[in-house]
């Protein structure tokens, strides 16, 4: 058999025997949301002057540029302490919320829970509006309190999605029978219930900084030249000046996200390995 042979035996080896129509659609829609960052990255070792594709040189000036510009930095700063305070009060108050949601049988359960989840059903410019008018009311558009509160509202449905989900596979005996044992209902919830949740309180928890250092519409309608986000600077940059400065941040960001989903699926992977029984 000749080379090509060879090389063609090669290939069919390692190629997998079932190819479904819907694995295809998929390599074929991540490839399209994929393209445009195959554009930029390599845009962000490019000259500082111009956008030029493809960049006809390489280098790390974009990046340095960045990293010593003030106004970028304090942007990037501001994103980072608002997902970090935004993050952590939608944790607490969704997981108070999914554990009480999913443990009780209150009347008017379900339209508490279309109250709580309705963020996600409305557009996020009505959802940005609102809160823009209802934080220049009492006085707080522009503040960072404005957004970290305007981002809480934003996250808590992801984290009561997520977090129900965890619960519902939790075993209720296990808390009735500390009840029986004499364990008040909050020291049930401290000892028993969060230690079993921590996967998905991790997940929430990194979905939740991603969308809120992602944010931009309702960052936009809240902040202020003090207060404004890294996106928001982004969004600005872009129609002012288009820096290239925006093709090292956007590579960044990218990175940064495949992070986060990269850690969010290992702890997903870690949920669904059996545990060994000490005995």
């Amino acid at each position: 058999m000749d080379n090509a042979g060879k090389s063609t035996m090669t290939i069919w080896k390692w190629m997998p025997r079932k190819v479904s129509l819907a694995g295809i659609m998929a390599w074929i829609v991540f490839g399209f949301l994929f393209l445009p960052s195959l554009i930029i990255i390599p845009l962000s070792f490019g000259n500082k002057d111009q956008i030029v594709f493809p960049p006809t040189e390489f280098n790390w000036e974009l990046y340095r540029l960045f990293f010593t510009t003030s106004n970028w930095l304090e942007a990037t700063a501001q994103s980072g302490k608002v997902a970090l305070l935004s993050t952590a009060i939608a944790l607490v108050l969704g997981t108070l919320a999914a554990y009480g949601l999913e443990r009780t049988q209150m009347r008017g359960k379900q339209l508490l829970l279309v109250v709580l989840l309705s963020p996600l059903l409305i557009p996020g410019v009505v959802m940005a509006l609102g809160l823009y008018s209802y934080f220049a009311v009492i006085g707080l558009a522009g503040s960072t309190v404005a957004l970290i509160a305007g981002h809480t509202v934003f996250l808590c449905p992801f984290v009561i999605v997520t977090v129900s989900a965890g619960v519902r596979e939790l075993d209720s005996h296990v808390e009735i029978a500390a009840s029986v044992m004499g364990a008040s209902r909050w020291k049930i919830f401290a000892s028993v219930v969060l230690p079993q949740l921590r996967p998905s309180l991790l997940t929430a928890a990194l979905f939740s900084f991603l969308m809120s250092f992602d944010e931009l519409v309702i960052s936009w309608f809240i902040s202020s030249p003090q207060t404004m986000t890294l996106p928001v600077k982004m969004y600005s940059s872009v129609q002012t000046e288009t820096s290239p400065i925006l093709a090292a941040v956007s590579t960044m960001l990218t990175v940064l996200s495949v992070v986060i989903c990269l850690a969010a699926e290992s702890v997903k992977r870690l949920m669904k390995r059996p545990t060994t029984n000490p005995l």
